[in-house]
């Protein structure tokens, strides 16, 4: 107990802690000029500029960082090897972006990267995170951890990050006591009200009924001849029956629901599939490219049927959230809006990769979005894990 006595309590958030029962349906490496034409195509720039607040010259010096991210991220985890500790996509008080890899070890120069030192490796923060996952899976009485909503790994602040509601806070300090995570690495985040719930209520982002409840659907992917959508997990198990507008067009085929947040249904063989996500302004789509998976600090849009294509960027990975029957791990954080009914909806790429599917988020009490907070925080399932899991194959 001596260790947890050092962990500090740092910030305060003034909103409840509501999961979005969202309930609603190999990567690509672009060269950088392709990209940079598929990205800054008006709407897209326009939907950026108006949610991540960037000017037009702000927002190309975005996808120049993006790029570099996207082309020497697996340089820079090679030359730091095990003292590698993390690499984001940075914004800089004046509204300027850049790259930026960290390490425990000594930084050397590399062209293009921003590199500082981390008193933790990745490595040392990833297994305190998973240590926390195994507390849970071992306690007997998860009751008494309701308060303890979310985990993860804060790669920019290199710490641990333990989200706590109202009243929680001895049971969260007991929760880390119970762990091999080092104290020092820990910080807390008070959340004022309730424990996450799960919001319950072929193109990505466009609305499916599933069992009652309304969700999204994710993006359009096959297994070996069947056409098939990605959906979240609490949307239904198998055998669901899923409806896109009047017709009944399958059921859900496979589930993986508390553990992550991921399932797959399929269409008729008469339905068209889409390598599109729905923008949501005047019949236009986002064209879906690959799935390479984008670093933390990268601007991404998604898509739902019930607060259409909202912009932000990715603040975490690896995020472990308690919805109160089971946690869900390996969750991305976005800062991106969300609500109910927009649970299994796209997350893309201005560079047209698919990033994951949405599976609930903080909500203010009483209200069904979070598109009115000034920081909003939405998690995601990545679509990587999703489609290895289940042998499916992004359509493209």
């Amino acid at each position: 107990m001596s260790m947890i006595h050092q962990t500090r309590v740092r910030w305060v958030v003034r909103r409840s802690l509501i999961a979005l029962t969202l309930v609603t349906c190999g990567g690509v490496m672009l060269s950088a000029q392709a990209a940079e034409d598929r990205v800054l195509s008006p709407m897209l720039a326009t939907a950026m500029k108006r949610d991540l607040k960037v000017s037009d010259a702000q927002l190309a010096q975005y996808f120049r960082a993006e790029r570099i991210a996207y082309t020497r991220d697996g340089m820079v985890r090679e030359r730091l090897g095990a003292n590698f500790a993390g690499s984001w996509i940075e914004r800089d008080r004046d509204g300027g972006f850049r790259y930026v890899a960290a390490t425990s070890g000594r930084a050397p120069a590399l062209n293009g990267v921003d590199v500082r030192r981390h008193r933790y490796s990745l490595r040392e923060l990833q297994t305190a995170a998973a240590s926390l996952d195994d507390v849970y899976a071992r306690s007997a009485d998860r009751r008494r951890l309701v308060a303890v909503q979310a985990w993860h790994v804060d790669v920019p602040n290199n710490r641990v990050v333990v989200t706590v509601g109202r009243g929680g806070l001895a049971a969260a300090v007991d929760f880390v006591a119970r762990s091999t995570a080092d104290a020092e690495a820990v910080r807390f985040l008070i959340s004022e009200d309730m424990s996450p719930s799960l919001l319950a209520d072929v193109i990505g982002g466009n609305e499916y009924t599933s069992g009652g409840g309304i969700c999204s659907i994710g993006f359009a992917v096959t297994k070996g001849g069947t056409k098939d959508f990605a959906t979240a997990g609490h949307c239904g198990g198998p055998g669901t029956v899923v409806r896109i507008g009047n017709a009944t067009v399958g059921s859900v085929q496979a589930q993986n629901y508390p553990g992550g947040d991921m399932a797959w249904a399929n269409v008729r063989s008469t339905d068209v599939l889409f390598a599109a996500v729905n923008r949501y302004s005047s019949g236009t789509t986002q064209t879906v490219l690959g799935s390479t998976e984008a670093a933390i600090g990268a601007a991404l849009c998604r898509s739902g049927r019930t607060t259409g294509w909202r912009c932000g960027t990715i603040t975490a990975k690896n995020v472990t959230v308690n919805y109160g029957n089971g946690n869900v791990r390996g969750l991305t954080q976005s800062n991106a809006c969300a609500g109910r009914g927009d649970s299994g909806g796209s997350w893309i790429t201005g560079s047209g990769q698919a990033q994951g599917t949405t599976s609930g988020g903080q909500l203010p009490a009483n209200q069904n979005t979070n598109c009115n907070e000034a920081a909003p925080i939405t998690w995601f399932q990545p679509s990587n894990p999703l489609l290895s899991k289940f042998k499916l194959t992004l359509f493209r």
